[in-house]
């Protein structure tokens, strides 16, 4: 027979040691009756990093997959809803100069593309705001739902604000009261090696050896299991993103009834840009920066210039300093361990890849959990390649959002369009996008982490030209782009007519809670 995999020992808490927990345990308890146990081993001396506060629509399919209720969620983890990123100063650097990236597809997407029919006339609406309803809906504060809209749906597609701390305290309450979860709080103090060069246990300082078939490292930037432990090689990515530094504060509101942003908002600034997250009862600031091009007190005084004039109030010695390291490990499954979070890499915050690759990861591994040892090769091989793949379409994506800046106020700027920093991959596409814009088939892969629409919106919303086409628009075409367009403005129209404030909708959700699905 054989070796069966039934036993998971998840090493590192936090969001991707829990999320990971969470998402494997719920899955294997659906489909089979006993014979497995997770086992997450968190040491007490290490604090988690605890800045990664915006998520992606997928957490909705994740948490109710776990069987957590929302409108615990909601109440226990300071969340707020996001509908996408707002990008200031990005283009230009000028006061007025923004665009949107939101959560939900253009009109028809999945067969028209409303490109084209807006490239026409784009000086009359951003394309954010002729192809989807959501900008509009940003731009005024409302949620994406309403008190009587059931849980985990939605009336507009969105994502969530969260505090991280209390995300990962949550989950964790969840997932050793619900999901039957074993919790160890220890220190691991060596990796014990099989015959056959994988893991077959850790040991801990008082419970001992914690044996297990299949090791899964969530230990951060240290990344103890797949980096230390097996050596697993890291791939650096400076030379194509160059932010490798963060300063992170909290900062309150004015008042407790201060108005809560329905989306990130993402600032430009002169080596880098500002984060900024409303959650209910703060909002979490950072700015993200290049050592190479700015120095760290710099990069402070324009974090506490932004704060001062969003009308905020922040001190210095409040500021915490997070080195970054862009780039991943060469492979992320070996042997018979798999990392998951910081310990498999880290790009940067734009666009909150982070949490997502989290969820993708340990879905992968919940979905194809591999029977047996000699199964597990296979499901390796295939993890690797998924996850090699989508760490790279996610360094272009977020490199497209540098190298079409206009700016040339510094030299961060400038050397962003450097086409040496400039993956081949990218440029290859944004050759064939002067002549036809981003659609389904331009991608290798059926599912994409950033879709086609995604990169609509950050390259028409950056001012990037694609060429009319000689062959022209057919009368159908335009007569549907038409109708479509028109339906957008009556969306419009009638969310901001409907929906409540991002505020008022989490002031009704403590009172009152959502509906069950």
């Amino acid at each position: 027979m054989a070796q069966a995999i039934k036993s998971i020992v998840i090493v590192g808490g936090g969001t991707a040691g829990w999320i990971t927990a969470g998402t494997i345990a719920a899955k294997l308890q659906s489909e089979h009756a006993d014979g497995f146990n997770i086992t997450l081993v968190e040491s007490p001396d290490v604090k988690p990093i605890g800045v990664g506060e915006g998520t992606w629509p997928t957490m909705r399919r994740t948490l109710k997959a776990m069987g957590v209720r929302e409108t615990d969620f909601i109440r226990q983890c300071n969340v707020s809803f996001k509908q996408g990123a707002k990008f200031a100063k990005w283009v230009t650097g000028a006061e007025d100069d923004f665009y949107y990236h939101p959560l939900v597809l253009p009109q028809d997407f999945d067969s028209t593309n409303l490109a084209r029919h807006w490239m026409e006339r784009p000086f009359e609406q951003s394309f954010s705001q002729a192809v989807s309803p959501q900008e509009a809906v940003c731009e005024t504060g409302l949620a994406p739902k309403s008190i009587a809209t059931a849980e985990y749906t939605s009336i507009i597609n969105y994502a969530y604000h969260l505090d991280a701390g209390r995300f990962s305290a949550f989950l964790q309450q969840h997932c050793t009261e619900k999901l039957n979860v074993r919790h160890v709080l220890d220190n691991v103090t060596a990796i014990n090696a099989a015959e056959n060069g994988d893991i077959a246990s850790v040991s801990t300082t008082t419970n001992g050896d914690i044996c297990g078939d299949l090791f899964i490292d969530c230990t951060g930037f240290k990344s103890l299991l797949l980096g230390e432990h097996f050596k697993v090689g890291f791939k650096s990515c400076k030379d194509v993103l160059f932010v490798d530094q963060a300063l992170a504060i909290h900062v309150p509101y004015e008042s407790e009834d201060a108005p809560i942003a329905s989306h990130t908002i993402s600032t430009g600034q002169s080596a880098g840009w500002v984060w900024d997250i409303g959650l209910q009862n703060r909002r979490g600031v950072g700015h993200v920066y290049s050592s190479a091009h700015t120095t760290e007190e710099q990069a402070s005084e324009e974090l506490l210039n932004y704060i001062a004039q969003t009308g905020g109030h922040a001190n210095e010695a409040d500021i915490r300093k997070i080195p970054l390291n862009p780039g991943h490990r060469v492979k992320f499954w070996h042997q018979n361990c798999v990392a998951i979070g910081l310990s498999a890499g880290f790009l940067e915050p734009l666009e909150a890849s982070s949490l997502l690759l989290v969820e993708i990861s340990a879905s992968m591994i919940a979905d194809q959990f591999p029977a047996t040892r000699d199964a597990m090769e296979i499901v390796a091989q295939r993890f690797n390649s998924t996850f090699l793949y989508r760490w790279d379409r996610i360094i272009d994506f977020l490199k497209l959002h540098y190298m079409l800046s206009k700016r040339n106020d510094s030299a961060f700027w400038i050397d962003n369009r450097d086409s040496a920093s400039i993956p081949q991959s990218l440029q290859d596409q944004l050759t064939l996008w002067q002549y036809q814009p981003p659609w389904h088939n331009d991608f290798e892969h059926a599912i994409e982490v950033f879709p086609a629409a995604s990169y609509q919106y950050v390259l028409y919303g950056m001012g990037f030209d694609t060429q009319a086409s000689a062959l022209g628009m057919s009368e159908v075409y335009k007569q549907k782009a038409s109708s479509l367009r028109q339906k957008n403005t009556q969306q419009i129209q009638q969310m901001l007519k409907t929906l409540p404030s991002n505020r008022a909708l989490i002031n009704k959700i403590h009172q009152y809670g959502l509906q069950k699905v």
